[in-house]
Parts: C-alpha cells; structure tokens; sequence
C-alpha cells in the first residue's frame, strides 16, 4: 500500500505560537505512521496573498479588463501561471488530505491563507462549473481546517455572543474546500489556548496527536450531492428531496436550512 501524502498549509508568524506547536505534533504523528508530509509555510515563504496581473507570465488575453479567473485558467492550460503557484498545485496533486492550520482572524482564516485560497485553487485546475462539489476535481482527497480561537467555545454557541460556530464555518468548509470536491473532515478547534495554563495547552496538543492517529480514515461531514439540486430550475433543490425532508425537524445542513432550525454540529461533526 501506497504511503499517503499530506499537505499541511500553515499560517502563523511564529515559531513559538500554539499553532507551530499542533503544526508539528502533526507533523510528527503523520510521519511516524509512514505519512509523506508536505508543509507550506505561508509566513516563512513570504506568500503573495494578492490576486493580480503577476500571476502569470506574457501578455493577458483581454489587457484593458483583467479577468483573474479567465485569464489565469488560461495560462494554468499554456503553463504560464508563477512558479510559486504551481509548486502549490504540485504538492496539491501529491495530497490525499490537506489540513489548514492558522489562528482565526475575522470568523475566517488569516489573509495570507485566503490568498492561497484565492490564487492556488485556480479555475480549471481545482475547479470548474462542471467540476464542482461532489463531482468537483479533489473529490478523492480529504480536507480539513485546524485552528486555535481568541475566544471560549461557549461564545461561539447558538446562544453565544459571536453565533454558533458551525455558521462561521460555513463559508469556507462549504464555499471553498466543498466547492472544489474535497471530503470535508471535521474541523479540529482549539479553544482560546492563550487563556488556558501550560498543563491544559498540552492536554490538547494530546488530544490531537490521538486524533491524528485515525485522521485518514475518518468518515468526512455531510453535504448534498450535484444531482439533488436542479440545474433546469437554477440549481433549486428537487421536489423529491423536500417532501423527504419534510418529516424532519431540521434543514439538510447550514446552508440549507430550509427555514428550519440547523441540524445540530453540522459543520463540527461527522455523521449527524
């Protein structure tokens, strides 16, 4: 059997952070089970997070209105996209998991891992209007976030003043590594780890190396295939998968939620 490979794209300034810290437990556990790792150290490498004309090399296909989609799937195709996006995309094509580990800014991901979002994830190379959720183009490899928060977990409950944090996941768990076909793992969330003591930090950093253990083989978060929504009607929902619904007491997931209350830990656990 093959050994597996996994990306870890990592996002924090310092090597003294709690994040380098679960970046390398993992790092360790994976290699220890025979794991290829790649890491891409956004930081260390000085990654360009801003999407522009320099992403590719020779003239653009329209100069008086840059396209970014258009006209770097093009030079994906011609080969002339910049070399530092297409080191990422040859460790992507490497990758059966990918795991995000950044500290949350803004409900979302630091910007320097948006713009490895925002330029590594190219139209025709991750995605293309064919290729999208489940029949999207990594939909044989696995994806994850693993993030630390500034805040306690009971602020981010339904009830808690930033909202319940399977919202807050949402757009990227759904909008990006979905989108592009990646069996989405549930996230691994370590709560406000600058309020806790040194002995806690490290019970979680155990937590996780215990997780990493059985990571590959976990069942991914559920989303609804292509082929229950309706491409001839804008992509609605089928009457069919409605009326099955309708016995619910819950929406299919965060996003369609059907104007029911949310399924509970949608987006934070598998199965459910």
């Amino acid at each position: 059997m093959a050994a597996k490979t996994v990306l870890i794209v990592y996002a924090h300034q310092s090597a003294g952070s709690f994040n380098a810290a679960v970046k390398d437990a993992a790092v360790d556990a994976l290699k220890k089970q025979g794991c290829n790792v790649l890491v891409s150290d956004l930081y260390e490498m000085k990654f360009k997070a801003t999407a522009t004309k320099e992403d590719i090399t020779g003239p653009p296909k329209n100069p008086e209105h840059f396209r970014y989609g258009n006209e770097t799937m093009l030079a994906w195709q011609e080969g002339r996209l910049s070399s530092d996006i297409t080191d990422e995309h040859k460790k992507l094509k490497e990758a059966d998991l990918v795991i995000f580990q950044f500290p949350m800014y803004w409900f979302s991901v630091p910007a320097i891992m948006k713009g490895w979002m925002d330029r590594v994830l190219t139209l025709g190379f991750a995605y293309t209007l064919e290729k999208r959720y489940s029949e999207g183009v990594f939909r044989d490899k696995k994806a994850m976030l693993s993030f630390t928060t500034g805040s306690n977990e009971t602020m981010f409950s339904s009830n808690g003043i930033n909202g319940d944090m399977n919202v807050t996941l949402w757009p990227i768990q759904n909008g990006v590594l979905n989108y592009c076909g990646f069996q989405v793992l549930a996230p691994q969330i370590f709560w406000a780890p600058t309020l806790l003591s040194p002995e806690a930090r490290e019970g979680l950093l155990e937590g996780w190396r215990a997780r990493l253990h059985g990571l590959l083989n976990e069942a991914p978060l559920s989303f609804p295939p292509v082929d229950v929504f309706d491409e001839g009607k804008g992509f609605q929902l089928k009457p069919e998968v409605w009326e099955k619904q309708a016995e619910s007491p819950f929406g299919l997931t965060v996003g369609h939620h059907l104007e029911k209350p949310l399924p509970p830990h949608n987006q934070m656990k598998a199965g459910v």
